[in-house]
């Protein structure tokens, strides 16, 4: 089978979201602006409270599906439908936003660190201004696979026999968290059809004999088969692939959607109140 290579390297940039909260985006930005079905990765992190305290305020969301995945720390979940969530540690949240949600997630912590991450997924045109959903899973929850000096988290997706408890039907989203000890290596199929990449928050690894260090993101090339190697600190990265949409993509700060009336026509509803359209059904333990 062929293994994957590195297409392109994106160095995360600091960009500052929020109420002032510092994250490191690679997706979603002047060098990667998306990578079909993926919009935005932000990962957060800081053991400052001033850098967080103030957390992500009431926004609104259109068009796409907001993917959260908490490392370290606490965040609780509000938003317009009457959802209330606690993310802790370790803990994953799926929200459809669809046709429409106002919602916060604000940290529930005044002290010590807290860090995650949050991916942006696509919705195909025929999903846009569908009802929302929304799943979230305790750390518990969220099933693990372990070998010789390697931890596997299977958030979606399958590896290895084991299924990940996040069902994204629209485009079969693998999602992994893969711990290494130094100098171990990883392996894992991965679909040629699914566009994917790698992302290192801890220790730095090796792709395809090319050096990815911390905060830096791998687009993979084509290719059935993923390998990569610990450094000498070890690693921690995620995994992640999807089923292209290849449709048009129309972004306006929080609203994606295929045509530019369409984003005008988003801004005029949350104006007038008109954003929020349905509850969502919450699923999750």
């Amino acid at each position: 089978m062929t293994l994957r290579t590195i297409r392109q390297r994106v160095p995360a940039l600091e960009v500052t979201e929020g109420a002032g909260v510092t994250v490191h985006r690679s997706i979603g930005t002047p060098v990667l602006k998306n990578l079909d079905p993926f919009l935005m990765l932000d990962h957060f992190g800081s053991d400052n409270p001033d850098e967080y305290i103030a957390g992500f305020p009431e926004h609104p969301h259109r068009g796409f599906i907001t993917f959260t995945y908490m490392l370290d720390g606490h965040m609780e979940h509000r938003d317009s439908m009457g959802n209330r969530g606690d993310l802790q540690a370790g803990g994953a949240q799926w929200m459809k936003a669809a046709s429409g949600v106002i919602h916060s997630e604000m940290p529930k912590q005044t002290a010590g660190l807290m860090r995650g991450f949050q991916l942006w997924i696509n919705l195909p045109a025929s999903q846009k201004m569908s009802d929302p959903a929304y799943q979230e899973f305790s750390a518990a929850a969220i099933p693990e696979t372990a070998g010789e000096g390697m931890r596997v988290r299977v958030l979606a997706g399958d590896f290895g026999g084991v299924r990940g408890v996040i069902d994204d039907p629209a485009t079969d989203v693998l999602y992994l968290d893969v711990a290494l000890e130094p100098g171990r290596g990883f392996e894992s199929p991965l679909a040629d059809d699914r566009n994917a990449f790698v992302y290192v928050f801890e220790g730095h690894a090796t792709l395809a004999g090319e050096a990815l260090p911390r905060h830096t993101l791998a687009v993979l090339g084509k290719g059935e088969n993923f390998a990569i190697e610990a450094g000498g600190e070890g690693a921690r990265f995620i995994l992640v692939a999807g089923r292209p949409l290849g449709e048009p993509v129309v972004q306006y700060g929080p609203f994606v959607m295929n045509r530019r009336e369409e984003i005008e026509q988003a801004f005029a509803d949350y104006r007038d109140g008109k954003l929020v359209r349905t509850r969502a059904a919450m699923t999750g333990h």
